[in-house]
């Protein structure tokens, strides 16, 4: 799913229904709709709604909203923040219609009317914020800081008030092109790190169509964000930014069922090098997780002294022994034992899990990625300390040619870039970019909205996942599960890493329902990824929902 922003928005709806006759009225009836739906649908006990309308489109979706919801026989007010002459287009039609339709329960629409910021202390505006559930329906994604002084009043008033609040599109105040990182507004003062200025607070969102830079990174509510269809085809919806948002929808092709004549060497085979005394659980992990994942087959290289402890751990996985160091971790002789006999017929290379930050290991590691270290066309993922082998060596570490997945965390990457882990962290989506372009591999770069990034600059945003996953192994079994995807899509290396990403994240979204975000563990993540699977390939296409 595209991320847009602000500006291609506008675009696409014009496009929608200029090119592609799709009424604008229409456009908002579908958008009031959804909002109405998902009301209903998590806030079912709300009789008293109140509907907070700027005089903009916004406004617009917000009055379909307040009749939808009285048309189910809620007593719903609308505070509006103009003179109802001085609404226009389609927010004044969807006025008239509001106030005009009598609905099956007999309810209709009250309105009150506030011009100045000193008016939103009057009883009549006071009932409105006194409500059961609040609709935020003030400033859409067109909106640039600051607020005028009335919308700073009745945001200031939204985020006093003790209801649940639900935001049209996006909590009013807020800019919709932001693109950093911050904490969830907060109830009282309405100001988040990365978004300054008066901000309603949300309990949800639900916008539409394509989600903003804002939607996916700022995390502006602490509730479900839900981005639902109104009508735009596929076709107007267009983006310069090469950012997406990661849905069951985009792997669908990757998730077709298999075809009936398959056997195990139609899915490819995962060399796992890695492993050290004391660090066995690291390459089983990862490899069984390529097994979980799909991939046919599974092998673990690993120090001599070691082989027996990580064969113990799973039946499926096949194990070869490495020449060691005093130290039991893998010696630089193993370079030989790998090329060729071992990288024989082998799809795809994972190399990391457990592997020690010996210098002599570390040298290997540096052998085997360099051109022509590995066969030609294989496709190799890097991680954990096959990453910190190269802290003040990244220039040995390009991908020119052949296909090369890194997965770090913020720490390794600041031990390949040099830079301090608090501006990895600032930065994600630059510093991610940067080194993608730079050293041209794929970097998945881990973390809260883990992105996975393309030389090109494409970027693949993860909306799953929690922290919960912030313990040992956790890693381990993404490095097994991205490689295990790309041996079944090694002509798609990008998206089967992204996928793998979701699926990592949901499958800790699965077990921390079950294990709570204290006791959760990795090999739990191995344990729901059948369900993980399940639900992405069953899931409705025509909503999604994610969480901050």
């Amino acid at each position: 799913m595209k991320i847009v922003s602000a500006a291609e928005m506008r675009a696409i709806d014009r496009a929608t229904s200029e090119r592609f006759r799709v009424p604008s009225p229409t456009l908002m009836e579908n958008a009031g709709s959804a909002v109405a739906r998902f009301i209903l649908s998590y806030y079912p006990k709300a009789e008293r709604v109140g509907v907070v309308c700027g005089k903009g489109n916004n406004g617009g979706d917000g009055f379909v909203v307040a009749r939808k919801l009285a048309e189910t026989g809620r007593a719903v007010r609308v505070l509006l923040l103009c003179e109802p002459s001085e609404l226009q287009g389609d927010a004044a039609a969807m006025f008239e219609r509001m106030i005009s339709d009598r609905t099956s329960s007999g309810n209709k629409v009250v309105v009150v009317v506030v011009r100045e910021a000193t008016e939103i202390n009057r009883r009549e505006a006071a009932e409105v914020f006194a409500s059961e559930l609040i609709i935020d329906a003030v400033l859409g994604t067109g909106f640039r800081p600051p607020v005028s002084p009335l919308y700073a009043a009745v945001v200031a008033s939204m985020n006093a008030s003790a209801a649940p609040i639900v935001a049209v599109d996006i909590p009013s105040g807020a800019d919709a092109d932001a693109m950093q990182l911050g904490a969830s507004v907060d109830r009282s003062s309405g100001a988040t790190p990365s978004l300054q200025g008066a901000i309603a607070r949300s309990d949800a969102v639900v916008t539409f169509t394509a989600p903003r830079p804002a939607h996916v990174f700022a995390r502006l509510t602490a509730g479900p964000t839900v981005i639902a269809p109104i009508g735009s085809p596929d076709e107007a919806i267009a983006s310069d930014l090469k950012l997406n948002l990661s849905t069951p929808a985009d792997f669908s092709a990757l998730l077709a069922p298999r075809v009936r004549e398959a056997n195990k060497g139609s899915y490819g085979h995962v060399l796992v090098i890695g492993g050290s005394v004391g660090k066995a659980g690291a390459p089983a992990m990862a490899a069984f997780a390529a097994l979980r994942a799909g991939a046919g087959l599974s092998t673990v290289a690993t120090p001599k002294s070691v082989l027996t402890t990580v064969a113990g751990f799973h039946a499926e996985v096949m194990t070869e022994p490495l020449p060691e160091t005093g130290e039991g971790t893998i010696s630089l002789r193993a370079r030989d034992a790998v090329v060729p006999s071992l990288a024989e017929r082998k799809t795809v290379f994972a190399i990391g899990p457990g592997i020690s930050r010996n210098r002599e290991t570390a040298e290997f590691v540096r052998a085997l990625i360099q051109p022509g270290g590995l066969p030609e066309n294989s496709v190799i993922v890097l991680d954990a300390d096959g990453l910190n082998a190269f802290e003040g060596a990244a220039e040995q570490l390009q991908g020119h040619g052949r296909s090369i997945v890194i997965t770090p965390h913020p720490g390794e990457m600041s031990r390949l870039t040099g830079l301090p882990i608090a501006e990895v962290q600032a930065k994600r989506l630059e510093v991610a970019q940067r080194f993608a372009r730079e050293h041209e591999v794929i970097v998945v770069l881990k973390g809260h909205r883990t992105l996975t990034t393309a030389p090109d600059g494409t970027v693949w945003v993860n909306p799953t996942g929690n922290p919960g996953m912030a313990t040992g192994g956790t890693g381990d079994i993404l490095t097994g599960m991205v490689s295990g995807l790309i041996a079944q899509h090694p002509g798609q290396v990008l998206e089967a890493a992204a996928l793998a990403v979701y699926l990592h994240g949901l499958a800790g979204d699965l077990a921390v329902d079950v294990c709570g975000e204290r006791s959760l563990v990795a090999m739990d993540l191995v344990r729901f990824l059948p369900d993980a699977f399940l639900r992405t390939t069953k899931s409705n296409p025509s909503e999604f929902e994610m969480h901050s």
